[in-house]
């Protein structure tokens, strides 16, 4: 545990080779990278969870750690906590998480890559003040064939901002030029898009299924 955790944190030490993709609000699409010219994948989604903000954050603490999600989000391997701290000043939370996940596409990806696995990173930001919830995710392997940058985001919903939460999320997948996965860019990074939107989705049943959860739990009652 504390060898794959000091490899993911050396991983980001030296994250002068892993820069944050620049996020982009927009449907799924295709873009070309001016400075590796190569095309990357980016696509956004929304998603109304009809709880209000603190019931929702509260689920997504608790996503990975419920036994009974993990056949639903069967490609979350391990999370750990690497770190968490409040900033005495702002209030904010900050925690980093290390997450090891089935390595993202199709099976031919996994088999040119020669590995089935991806570590990636979390890191999390919650304003209790604002009630806002920023996570975002990258992934610190595999990363000289793909570089993926999650971004979801948890506000009051402005129409109804005590009883509703938004869910905002971007993803970029690029392909690495000079990678053994160039040839075939497109259809890989169409293929990982899929997959991840699959997962989203799962995700979001598994949100929706704590969020009842813990309304029940708050009502004295049990599902």
């Amino acid at each position: 545990m504390k060898q794959r955790q000091q490899w993911i944190l050396n991983a980001t030490a030296s994250r002068a080779a892993i820069k944050a993709l620049r996020g982009r609000r927009q449907s799924t699409s295709l873009k070309l990278d001016s400075d590796a010219f190569v095309m990357v994948k980016a696509y956004a989604q929304e998603h109304i969870y009809k709880h209000p903000w603190e019931r929702v954050t509260s689920a997504s603490w608790r996503k990975f750690a419920d036994p009974e999600n993990k056949r639903t989000l069967s490609h979350i391997l391990e999370v750990d906590t690497l770190n968490r701290k409040i900033d005495p000043l702002s209030g904010k939370l900050y925690t980093t998480r290390a997450l090891t996940i089935h390595a993202p596409g199709p099976w031919f990806v996994r088999k040119i890559v020669g590995q089935d696995i991806c570590h990636c990173v979390e890191s999390t930001v919650v304003d209790a003040q604002s009630k806002s919830m920023q996570l975002t995710t990258r992934n610190v392997s595999l990363q000289k064939f793909i570089e993926v940058e999650e971004k979801i985001r948890y506000d009051p919903h402005p129409g109804n901002p005590t009883g509703w939460t938004i869910c905002r999320q971007e993803t970029s997948i690029r392909i690495k030029p000079l990678s053994a996965l160039a040839s075939m860019a497109e259809k890989v990074e169409q293929r990982c898009a899929e997959r991840f939107m699959q997962n989203s989705v799962k995700g979001r049943e598994v949100m929706e299924r704590i969020c009842k959860y813990l309304e029940a739990e708050s009502s004295g009652m049990a599902l």
